[in-house]
This record gives structure tokens, C-alpha cells and sequence, in this order.
């Protein structure tokens, strides 16, 4: 089969296109064809080492800058097993079972949980495939049969396989900061594959939602439910007024951080799982404790998070956003124009496109 193997710490030249064998499905376990998988920064992180605690520049900054040697602890939990193949985000169609499964899933197009509690649901411990293990930048990909949902819907693979990790990624922000309807939620970097789910999702719980993205991108974050829009310029504090919020989700960080949680109300929440524009933040901890307020990480998915975009999707509660598809041979194209943050939405790879 055709895969894109990731050699290593660096640059675009560690995506390397060739023919590597079908996996065999072990016990346990299915085979994919893989029909659609998403490009996310997760990936373009990990081929950098930006999860490395060495390194402190935002993403865009460590993506232009020259990786002089592999960084061994840049991968989500330390050490990430190169060579292997990416790809967190998977639709595809089930076309054999392993050992131990039940052979009903066979046959039927699905998608895949990228975030997989190993131990259960109450510990910590996860793995992502496509960052721990072989994912979903391939024609075929093999993975625990329990990880996999069968979705029963009239969307376009491309359509599928935009949604697993960012739309995980955010509704399992909202699920942990518990927004209830009528809230007031402000999200930034809403343009992109997280903040756009989360602009939607956040909507579907009847919060009322306030945007930050470039005003280039207003008009669609507008057709999916933002009902208040600022430019990233924006000086928030003097437009919204302090403690003015009741949720931010906050996937940018860096300067800005601090305005975010002068804007948080009393008893409020902030929740992240990235920080696109820098990890490195200034925290006031008297904002923090003299106003009651809840910082919140997440990165390992709580169980309903997965079943729950399973049903959005069933019933058409929420929106599908690919900004452009690309080959799977093209993916260095399809990173470079990703970095460009140009576009609303996801950019998705087609395995068996020419």
C-alpha cells in the first residue's frame, strides 16, 4: 500500500511517499481502508518536536525555523516512535476482522476515536494513533475494534474524515468546563479545525458565542453560529469589558493569555488543549484565585465525548468544514498551505486519489 512514513525530527523532507506492507490485524483488532484523513497541527507538531518542554516559540515560529537535531521527548507522551506513520484522523470502511472480533463491523464506513484510554476510562493514560502509533496517512490502517463506530450518514468521506480529532478535541473541552445554555463562551483561533467545531458545538449547547479569528473569516464563522465576531487584533478587554465571560476556550495562549482571564467572570472557567501562538504564558495568579476561577487542561477524551459527535452527526446538529481535499502524495503541499492559516476549517487527504 501507499503511506506516507514520517522519518524523523525536521522538515518537510521527513514525509517520505512509498510502499510499505498492509497491516495484518492482530487480535482485537480491524483493518481500514482508509477513504479520508485530516491534516492537523498535532501532526505537523510532532514531525517539529514542538511538544519537547525545550521548546517555547509557537508553532508557526518553530515551523519555519531549521530542526538541527531530533528532539527525543517531542512527542505527546516523550518519545515518538519514528519512523512511523501519522494521521489522527480517519474515516474509512472496515474490510477485515482480526481474531477475537465480531465480523459485523465489516463492510460498513466509519471513523476512528484518535484518543484511546488504554487503561479505561479512569486513569489518565491515553495514546492517539497517528502520534503513538501507525495512523491514517496511509490505504490502510489497523486499530483496536473497539475504537471504531460505525456512522450512519448521507456526508462525503472528506466530510468524515475532518471531524475526529478536532471536533473530539473540542467537545471534550466542553463536556470538562460543563458550558450549560445561555452562557457566554469566547473562543479564539475560531477559524481553524478546533476553534470552528467548538463555535458549533458550543452553539448546539445554546451558549451564546463570541469569535476571535481574522475578519477575512467572519462571514463563515457567522453561517456556523458565532454570534459575536472580533478581529485577532481586537483589544477585547475594552470591547467586552472585564468579566464579562463565563467560558473561554483558549487554544492560542501565548501574550494574550493574560486578557483572557480578565475577562473571565467570577467562578468562570478557561479550558485549552494547545497553544498555537506560544506555551509560554504570563499568569497573574491573582486572577486566578481571587476570582474563584477554574483553569482547565484536557487532552485524554472522557467516554461520552466520542459517542456524542456520533449522534450530532446522525442527526445533523452540526456542519462539516473542509476548506480544500489533496492527495495523499500531495501532503507537503497540504501542511505548507495549512501553515498558511488562510483557510476555515480542514484540509483533508484522499489515499486513493491520483
Amino acid at each position: 500500500m501507499k503511506a506516507v512514513v514520517t522519518t524523523g525530527t525536521g522538515d518537510y523532507d521527513k514525509l517520505d511517499y512509498r510502499d510499505v506492507p498492509i497491516p495484518t490485524p492482530g487480535q482485537g483488532e480491524v483493518l481500514i481502508k482508509v477513504l479520508a484523513a485530516g491534516i492537523n497541527n498535532t501532526e505537523i507538531n510532532t514531525r517539529l518536536g514542538w511538544y519537547s518542554s525545550s521548546v517555547t516559540d509557537a508553532t508557526d515560529a518553530v515551523a519555519c525555523s531549521e530542526v538541527d537535531a531530533p528532539i527525543e521527548d517531542g512527542g505527546w507522551n516523550a518519545q515518538t516512535p519514528f519512523p512511523f506513520i501519522q494521521g489522527t484522523d480517519c474515516c474509512g470502511v472496515v474490510v477485515q476482522a482480526g481474531p477475537g472480533v465480531a465480523p459485523g463491523l465489516v463492510d460498513q464506513r466509519v471513523l476512528v476515536r484518535s484518543c484511546m484510554r488504554t487503561r479505561g476510562f479512569e486513569h489518565w493514560d491515553n495514546q492517539w494513533m497517528g502520534s503513538d502509533f501507525d495512523g491514517a496517512f496511509a490505504q490502510y490502517v489497523k486499530v483496536p475494534a473497539g475504537e471504531v463506530f460505525a456512522v450512519e450518514c448521507d456526508w462525503s468521506d472528506a466530510e468524515l474524515g475532518s471531524l475526529p480529532c478536532a471536533y473530539g478535541t473540542s467537545e471534550n473541552m466542553l463536556v470538562r468546563a460543563e458550558l450549560s445554555p445561555g452562557e457566554t463562551v469566547l473562543i479564539t483561533g475560531a477559524s481553524g479545525g478546533v476553534g470552528s467545531a467548538t463555535v458549533q458545538l458550543a452553539k448546539r449547547r445554546g451558549a451564546r458565542v463570541i469569535a476571535v479569528a481574522d475578519a477575512s473569516k467572519h462571514e463563515r464563522l457567522r453561517e456556523v453560529g458565532a454570534d459575536q465576531l472580533f478581529d485577532r487584533g481586537a483589544d477585547l478587554l475594552a470591547e467586552l469589558g472585564a468579566e464579562s465571560v463565563d467560558l473561554v476556550v483558549d487554544n492560542v495562549a501565548g501574550a494574550h493569555f493574560p486578557v483572557m482571564l480578565k475577562l473571565l467572570r467570577r467562578g468562570a472557567r478557561l479550558v485549552s488543549s494547545g497553544a498555537i501562538a506560544g506555551p509560554m504564558v504570563s499568569l497573574d495568579m491573582r486572577e486566578l484565585y481571587l476570582k474563584d476561577v477554574r483553569l482547565i487542561g484536557t487532552t485524554a477524551w472522557d467516554a461520552e465525548v466520542f459517542p456524542n459527535l456520533v449522534s450530532y452527526i446522525e442527526r445533523n446538529e452540526i456542519r462539516p468544514l473542509v476548506a480544500r481535499t489533496y492527495a495523499l502524495c500531495d501532503i507537503v503541499a497540504a501542511q505548507q498551505e495549512f501553515l498558511t492559516k488562510r483557510h476555515v476549517g480542514k484540509f483533508v487527504l484522499l489515499p486513493w486519489q491520483d
